[in-house]
Protein backbone atom coordinates (compact mmCIF):
# COMPACT_ATOMS: atom_id res chain seq x y z
CA UNK A 1 0.00 0.00 0.00
CA UNK A 2 2.65 2.02 0.79
CA UNK A 3 4.64 2.24 -2.47
CA UNK A 4 1.50 2.43 -4.78
CA UNK A 5 0.89 5.35 -2.25
CA UNK A 6 3.92 7.21 -2.92
CA UNK A 7 4.00 6.82 -6.40
CA UNK A 8 0.78 8.12 -6.80
CA UNK A 9 1.60 11.12 -4.74
CA UNK A 10 4.74 12.14 -7.21
CA UNK A 11 3.53 10.97 -10.49
CA UNK A 12 3.82 13.79 -12.96
CA UNK A 13 4.45 16.07 -10.07
CA UNK A 14 7.75 18.14 -9.33
CA UNK A 15 10.27 17.00 -6.07
CA UNK A 16 12.23 19.67 -4.86
CA UNK A 17 15.70 18.76 -3.41
CA UNK A 18 16.28 20.66 -0.03
CA UNK A 19 20.00 20.57 0.56
CA UNK A 20 22.88 22.61 2.06
CA UNK A 21 26.27 21.92 2.40
CA UNK A 22 28.45 23.35 5.75
CA UNK A 23 29.75 26.38 3.93
CA UNK A 24 26.43 27.59 2.76
CA UNK A 25 24.44 30.33 3.64
CA UNK A 26 21.47 28.30 4.29
CA UNK A 27 23.18 25.41 6.18
CA UNK A 28 21.57 23.94 8.65
CA UNK A 29 18.04 22.15 9.47
CA UNK A 30 16.15 25.12 10.20
CA UNK A 31 16.74 26.63 7.00
CA UNK A 32 15.72 24.07 4.91
CA UNK A 33 12.61 23.01 6.62
CA UNK A 34 11.57 26.87 5.72
CA UNK A 35 12.87 26.27 1.92
CA UNK A 36 11.27 22.92 1.81
CA UNK A 37 8.00 24.68 3.42
CA UNK A 38 8.20 26.99 0.83
CA UNK A 39 8.52 24.17 -2.48
CA UNK A 40 5.58 23.11 -0.70
CA UNK A 41 3.41 26.37 -1.04
CA UNK A 42 5.01 26.45 -4.74
CA UNK A 43 3.72 22.63 -6.01
CA UNK A 44 6.28 20.67 -4.76
CA UNK A 45 4.79 16.73 -4.23
CA UNK A 46 7.87 15.91 -2.25
CA UNK A 47 10.86 16.76 -0.61
CA UNK A 48 14.74 15.03 -1.13
CA UNK A 49 16.59 15.95 1.34
CA UNK A 50 20.30 14.99 3.53
CA UNK A 51 21.29 14.31 6.71
CA UNK A 52 18.49 13.07 9.45
CA UNK A 53 18.28 16.56 11.36
CA UNK A 54 17.07 17.93 7.95
CA UNK A 55 14.95 14.99 7.36
CA UNK A 56 13.12 15.38 10.68
CA UNK A 57 12.80 19.11 10.13
CA UNK A 58 11.27 19.20 7.07
CA UNK A 59 8.85 16.13 7.92
CA UNK A 60 7.62 18.03 10.73
CA UNK A 61 7.03 21.25 8.35
CA UNK A 62 5.77 19.90 5.52
CA UNK A 63 4.49 16.78 5.98
CA UNK A 64 5.31 15.39 2.64
CA UNK A 65 6.94 12.19 1.15
CA UNK A 66 10.25 12.89 1.98
CA UNK A 67 13.03 10.51 -0.41
CA UNK A 68 16.22 10.78 1.99
CA UNK A 69 20.07 9.76 2.08
CA UNK A 70 23.23 10.91 3.74
CA UNK A 71 25.75 12.21 1.84
CA UNK A 72 29.06 10.18 3.90
CA UNK A 73 33.26 9.98 2.34
CA UNK A 74 34.46 7.06 2.98
CA UNK A 75 38.45 7.44 2.29
CA UNK A 76 38.09 4.06 0.56
CA UNK A 77 35.61 4.87 -1.97
CA UNK A 78 34.24 7.45 -3.84
CA UNK A 79 30.75 6.26 -3.19
CA UNK A 80 29.10 9.04 -0.87
CA UNK A 81 25.31 8.84 -1.18
CA UNK A 82 23.56 6.44 1.58
CA UNK A 83 26.81 4.31 0.95
CA UNK A 84 26.74 1.78 4.18
CA UNK A 85 23.86 0.36 6.06
CA UNK A 86 24.82 2.63 8.64
CA UNK A 87 23.68 5.49 6.57
CA UNK A 88 20.62 3.26 5.72
CA UNK A 89 19.75 2.80 9.38
CA UNK A 90 19.72 5.91 10.22
CA UNK A 91 17.06 6.98 7.35
CA UNK A 92 15.19 4.44 8.45
CA UNK A 93 15.23 5.52 11.74
CA UNK A 94 14.21 9.05 10.66
CA UNK A 95 11.36 7.20 9.01
CA UNK A 96 11.74 8.13 5.36
CA UNK A 97 9.56 7.28 2.90
CA UNK A 98 12.22 6.71 0.07
CA UNK A 99 15.47 5.65 0.82
CA UNK A 100 18.09 6.84 -1.91
CA UNK A 101 21.00 5.40 -2.45
CA UNK A 102 24.42 5.33 -5.14
CA UNK A 103 23.44 2.53 -7.54
CA UNK A 104 27.00 3.32 -9.67
CA UNK A 105 29.36 0.34 -10.76
CA UNK A 106 31.75 2.20 -8.47
CA UNK A 107 33.23 0.87 -5.34
CA UNK A 108 31.43 0.93 -2.21
CA UNK A 109 32.57 1.00 1.29
CA UNK A 110 33.05 -2.42 3.29
CA UNK A 111 32.84 -4.13 -0.67
CA UNK A 112 29.05 -4.29 0.13
CA UNK A 113 27.23 -4.62 -3.05
CA UNK A 114 23.92 -2.95 -4.40
CA UNK A 115 21.78 -6.24 -3.71
CA UNK A 116 23.27 -6.82 -0.37
CA UNK A 117 21.84 -2.94 0.44
CA UNK A 118 18.88 -3.52 -1.08
CA UNK A 119 18.05 -6.96 0.90
CA UNK A 120 19.14 -5.46 4.07
CA UNK A 121 16.58 -2.51 3.38
CA UNK A 122 13.50 -4.85 2.78
CA UNK A 123 14.16 -6.80 5.70
CA UNK A 124 14.46 -3.83 7.73
CA UNK A 125 11.45 -1.69 6.64
CA UNK A 126 8.93 -0.98 3.88
CA UNK A 127 10.80 2.01 2.27
CA UNK A 128 11.17 2.60 -1.47
CA UNK A 129 14.15 2.43 -2.40
CA UNK A 130 16.01 5.14 -5.25
CA UNK A 131 18.76 3.88 -7.38
CA UNK A 132 20.61 7.10 -8.21
CA UNK A 133 22.91 6.14 -11.38
CA UNK A 134 25.05 8.05 -14.06
CA UNK A 135 24.44 5.41 -17.01
CA UNK A 136 22.08 3.19 -18.84
CA UNK A 137 23.98 -0.18 -18.03
CA UNK A 138 23.73 0.91 -14.14
CA UNK A 139 20.10 1.59 -14.75
CA UNK A 140 19.14 -1.70 -16.02
CA UNK A 141 21.22 -3.18 -13.34
CA UNK A 142 19.99 -1.71 -10.65
CA UNK A 143 16.42 -2.21 -11.44
CA UNK A 144 17.48 -6.20 -11.58
CA UNK A 145 19.28 -5.35 -8.06
CA UNK A 146 15.75 -4.77 -6.79
CA UNK A 147 15.17 -0.60 -6.60
CA UNK A 148 11.96 0.40 -6.92
CA UNK A 149 12.59 3.67 -9.14
CA UNK A 150 15.47 5.16 -10.59
CA UNK A 151 17.05 8.58 -11.18
CA UNK A 152 19.51 9.87 -13.35
CA UNK A 153 21.42 11.85 -10.48
CA UNK A 154 24.70 10.84 -10.89
CA UNK A 155 25.20 11.31 -14.67
CA UNK A 156 27.88 14.21 -15.14
CA UNK A 157 29.00 13.46 -11.35
CA UNK A 158 30.90 9.83 -11.74
CA UNK A 159 34.37 9.74 -13.13
CA UNK A 160 33.49 7.87 -16.61
CA UNK A 161 30.15 10.48 -17.12
CA UNK A 162 32.20 13.87 -17.40
CA UNK A 163 31.50 14.21 -20.71
CA UNK A 164 27.64 13.89 -20.97
CA UNK A 165 25.21 16.86 -21.41
CA UNK A 166 23.76 18.26 -18.99
CA UNK A 167 20.98 17.95 -17.99
CA UNK A 168 21.29 14.42 -19.44
CA UNK A 169 18.32 13.69 -20.80
CA UNK A 170 19.35 11.38 -23.62
CA UNK A 171 19.94 9.04 -20.76
CA UNK A 172 16.27 10.07 -19.29
CA UNK A 173 14.61 8.98 -22.19
CA UNK A 174 16.22 5.73 -23.26
CA UNK A 175 16.12 4.81 -19.82
CA UNK A 176 12.25 5.49 -19.59
CA UNK A 177 11.87 3.02 -22.54
CA UNK A 178 13.81 0.43 -21.08
CA UNK A 179 13.09 0.22 -18.06
CA UNK A 180 9.96 -1.43 -16.51
CA UNK A 181 10.26 0.91 -12.92
CA UNK A 182 9.27 4.50 -12.74
CA UNK A 183 12.53 6.86 -13.93
CA UNK A 184 13.07 9.95 -12.20
CA UNK A 185 14.80 13.04 -13.88
CA UNK A 186 17.50 14.39 -11.45
CA UNK A 187 20.59 16.46 -12.22
CA UNK A 188 21.38 19.83 -13.25
CA UNK A 189 18.04 21.34 -14.15
CA UNK A 190 18.12 24.63 -14.38
CA UNK A 191 14.65 25.70 -16.43
CA UNK A 192 10.78 25.18 -16.37
CA UNK A 193 11.31 24.24 -19.94
CA UNK A 194 13.81 21.44 -18.79
CA UNK A 195 11.70 19.98 -16.46
CA UNK A 196 8.87 19.77 -18.27
CA UNK A 197 11.13 18.43 -21.29
CA UNK A 198 12.47 15.43 -19.07
CA UNK A 199 8.09 14.50 -19.04
CA UNK A 200 7.60 14.89 -22.38
CA UNK A 201 10.71 12.14 -22.99
CA UNK A 202 9.18 9.89 -19.88
CA UNK A 203 10.19 11.07 -17.04
CA UNK A 204 8.13 9.54 -14.10
CA UNK A 205 8.66 12.80 -12.06
CA UNK A 206 11.34 15.63 -11.95
CA UNK A 207 13.58 16.49 -8.91
CA UNK A 208 15.40 20.34 -9.06
CA UNK A 209 17.58 20.94 -6.67
CA UNK A 210 19.86 24.02 -7.17
CA UNK A 211 18.06 26.39 -9.48
CA UNK A 212 15.43 26.81 -6.95
CA UNK A 213 16.98 25.70 -3.54
CA UNK A 214 20.23 27.67 -3.65
CA UNK A 215 19.77 31.18 -3.78
CA UNK A 216 23.41 31.69 -4.05
CA UNK A 217 23.69 30.13 -7.55
CA UNK A 218 20.82 31.63 -8.20
CA UNK A 219 22.07 35.23 -7.50
CA UNK A 220 25.24 34.13 -9.28
CA UNK A 221 23.40 34.12 -12.26
CA UNK A 222 22.02 37.04 -12.83
CA UNK A 223 24.90 38.91 -11.30
CA UNK A 224 27.36 37.34 -14.18
CA UNK A 225 24.21 38.31 -16.62
CA UNK A 226 24.06 42.03 -15.55
CA UNK A 227 27.85 42.19 -15.45
CA UNK A 228 28.52 41.15 -18.99
CA UNK A 229 25.64 43.38 -20.37
CA UNK A 230 27.08 46.32 -18.76
CA UNK A 231 30.49 45.97 -19.23
CA UNK A 232 29.24 45.79 -23.53
CA UNK A 233 27.06 48.78 -23.00
CA UNK A 234 30.17 50.68 -21.74
CA UNK A 235 32.27 49.32 -24.30
CA UNK A 236 29.89 50.64 -26.72
CA UNK A 237 29.51 54.00 -25.38
CA UNK A 238 33.58 54.63 -25.74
Amino acid sequence: MRKREILERIYGQLIVSCQALPDEPLFGSEHMAKMALAAKVGGAAAIRANSVVDIVAIKEATGLPIIGLIKQDYSNSPVYITPTKTEISALIDANVDVIALDATIQERPNKESLEELVAYIRNKSDCLIMGDISTFEEGIAAEKAGVDMLSTTLSSYTPYTKDRMIPDLPLLEELAKKATIPVIAEGNISTPEEAAKALELGAFAVVVGSAITRPQIITKQFYVAVRDTAEKLLQAKQ
